[in-house]
């Protein structure tokens, strides 16, 4: 079994950068040519100090990414223990730093924008990683995964957050290159696999039983983006703001602290002690989240709730069969959980949502329950017969809204009562640690997965997956004998109650803030068990906040994500020496908001400034007139012209961005005032970007 490297040198000189373990001084040392930026292995492990101005010790090599003008090493320069699993110490990736090929001696706009967007938004995001612990894996597919492979190798495709930069490295330890033909498997342990989410490992005791909860959340890299520029699903089947949830618990588990290596001299193993004769008991429950999967957008330009598109349902068919396919291949059954509204703007997605599922299953049946608060408090549906493998998918939709309005977000567990048989089928996954084979003998499998989606799959999401959680966890102690039967731990241990409910709102705010850039809802329900005053008010703040970002800040993070995730790249784009970040809009049009700033600044001095002794009010008052209609105009002209003004993706233009600009445009230059005034050549997209967008086009269609 081969593991990352623990300690790593990295040896800067003026033709390479080269990688070496002090742990293991006789491995071959990694080699990046500059400024190449090709990779190789040297067999040998020292190198003239002459050619060497520093040597600065690592955490790990996060991956190697090309921009426009020079390729980059980036490397994780601090880390932070997060605790133990099964003894196995992970970390959070704290700071990271590029190493370049070239010296630059010219600043390039582009190639510093490029660099800006990865250190603000990829760098400083959640990412954890393990040197002898597979994070991307469930423990039940850790369960069935062959050990003896690296590390990187057994890794999830769709949680390896940073699969994209480490091509490099996995390309050369497939092939090799032109000197060094074929596998290369000395360069395993450079390979570090990443996931982005949420991982919180906590050590408690729960009725004089030690033990460790642990949650964690994996994000997936594909269709990874933020809350309005990605929606549903491509057209290979990747659904938006896909996340997976395992809830962990573990028994006997007695390497929990964050100490060094008692008992292991193997310094990369990081396994911490021994079980002292004790049987370490795994048991998780894994959930999953992600967009309704069907060709649906919501076009956000400036009004408070965006414009709804959803695209021709049998259109999207083959990609719903693509996500459904890998699903059912992981999990088995899927009991589809849709918490949309039944009415108003979602009510189309609910629908589409449905009639999706009606395709795919064979001969359907639908049962519709209704109550004295709503008329469809449920709509099921169900196939008649098992003919197929789409014959595994189980939708339930709750109408969450109307159950829980008026803070009566109890009833929210109604849903969990109507799921019961199936999570009682379900079962969780229970496995024993066995240090003989290094792996974990299964005794226990959990046969079925709740996918819970809501508009954003986030809020309402969030709170029913700790309801589903919650209920599981309550079982998992009543199969171990530490909680009676129809006992539950909120009443029989306050105190891991309340380490429950905060890990879960914790958990709820990563998620949240990795896809619309702000904490969680609702999040009071989750923390509080009850909905209060003071988190309606939080709500309607995050609101507020979310409108903001969702209009004015999400673009940039939309392009760090597609460049860091291999979306967008430069060196492949044809953008020739035009700059692609430019405000390609006439000034005409860019000056408007700075034209309302400036008139509301002279209304303010209009208002605030003291006349002098016998001056006519007439004046002023004009003055404050003239420039109050001046503001009034330039506000009107904004809101009805949003799409002039929202922070759109600038590396790949989403489809709708780039139709729904020509029509504000057009509109613009049909205008009385303004009309004549605005270039008639199009500066909204370069060549290259319309490209892109045409290309993305094709992908929703």
């Amino acid at each position: 079994m081969t593991l990352p490297y623990r300690d790593i040198n990295v040896h800067v000189a003026a033709d390479s950068y080269t990688f070496t373990s002090p742990s293991s001084p006789n491995a071959p040392a990694l080699i990046v040519d500059r400024p190449t930026g090709d990779v190789k292995l040297s067999e040998a492990a020292h190198f003239p100090s002459k050619r060497v101005s520093r040597v600065s010790s690592i955490a790990g090599i996060l991956g190697l990414i090309r921009l426009r003008l020079d390729k980059y090493v980036i490397i994780i320069t601090k880390t932070q223990p997060m605790g133990r699993l099964k003894g196995h110490m992970v970390y959070k990736v704290v700071s990271t730093d590029f190493l370049p090929m070239r010296e630059r001696q010219i600043r390039d706009p582009d190639e510093d924008q490029f660099l800006s967007l990865l250190k603000t938004y990829i760098m400083r995001g959640p990412m954890y990683f393990s040197y002898s612990v597979d994070l991307t894996n469930s423990f039940q597919r850790q369960a069935s995964a062959d050990i003896s492979s690296p590390l990187w190798m057994r890794a999830d495709d769709r949680f390896f957050w940073n699969r994209f930069v480490q091509t490099d490295l996995i390309n050369f330890r497939k092939m090799g290159n032109r000197s060094q033909t074929g596998p290369q498997p000395a360069t395993d342990p450079y390979i570090l696999p990443i996931i982005w989410g949420t991982l919180e490992i906590r050590p408690t005791v729960f009725k004089n039983t030690p033990l460790t909860i642990v949650l964690i959340t994996r994000k997936a890299r594909h269709r990874a983006g933020t809350r309005y520029f990605t929606r549903g699903i491509d057209e290979e089947g990747h659904a938006a703001n896909y996340n997976e949830t395992e809830q962990v618990v573990i028994l006997n588990d007695t390497g929990r602290g964050l100490g060094g290596y008692a008992g292991s001299t193997d310094m990369q193993s990081g396994k911490y002690g021994d079980l002292e004769g004790k049987e370490m008991q795994v048991l998780s429950y894994v959930q999953t989240r992600g967009s309704v999967p069907v060709y649906w957008a919501e076009i956000n330009a400036l009004k408070y709730t965006p414009k709804l598109q959803v695209r021709g349902i049998k259109t999207a068919l083959p990609a719903a069969k693509k996500h459904f396919d890998e699903q059912i291949r992981i999990y088995g059954d899927n009991y589809l959980v849709n918490l949309v509204n039944q009415k108003g703007r979602e009510k189309r997605i609910k629908e589409a949502y449905e009639q999706m599922v009606q395709m795919l299953v064979s001969s359907s049946s639908e049962k519709v329950k209704g109550d004295a608060i709503t008329d469809e408090k449920f709509h099921i549906i169900e196939p008649s017969s098992s003919k197929q493998e789409y014959d595994r998918l189980h939708y339930v939709y709750f109408d969450f809204h109307h159950e829980t309005k008026g803070m009566q977000m109890h009833r929210a567990m109604l849903l969990v009562e109507q799921l019961q048989d199936a999570l009682l089928a379900q079962q969780y996954f229970r496995g024993v640690d066995m240090p003989a084979n290094g792996g974990l003998e299964t005794r226990n499998f959990q046969t079925s997965v709740v996918r819970t989606n809501c508009m954003d799959s986030l809020d309402r999401t969030n709170v029913v997956q700790s309801m589903l959680a919650r209920w599981t966890l309550d079982r998992m102690f009543v199969d171990l004998g530490l909680l009676q039967r129809g006992e539950t731990f909120a009443v029989a241990d306050a105190a891991f109650e309340f380490l429950f409910r905060n890990i879960w709102a914790d958990n709820a705010d990563t998620v949240s803030k990795s896809y619309a850039g702000t904490g969680a809802m609702k999040t009071d329900l989750t923390r509080l068990g009850k909905r209060t005053k003071a988190g309606t008010f939080a709500d309607g703040k995050i609101a507020v906040t979310r409108y903001y970002l969702n209009n004015f800040r999400d673009g940039p993070r939309q392009d760090a994500l597609d460049l860091f995730l291999g979306a967008y790249e430069p060196a492949a784009a044809n953008i020739g020496s035009s700059l692609v970040f430019a405000d390609r809009r006439p000034i005409l049009i860019q000056s408007i908001p700075y034209v309302l700033a400036f008139s509301l600044f002279f209304v303010f001095v209009g208002l605030f400034t003291k006349r002098l002794p016998g001056s006519t009010v007439w004046t002023i008052r004009l003055f404050i007139l003239f420039w109050l209609l001046v503001a009034g105009w330039s506000f009107n002209f904004v809101i009805n012209n949003g799409m002039l003004f929202v922070n759109w993706p600038k590396l790949n233009p989403r489809p709708w961005a780039t139709e729904g600009y020509q029509d504000a445009i057009g509109k613009v230059r049909k205008d009385k005032l303004l009309g004549s005034f605005v270039a008639r050549h199009e500066r909204g997209l370069s060549t290259a970007r319309y490209l892109n967008a045409e290309e993305g086009k094709k992908r929703i269609e």
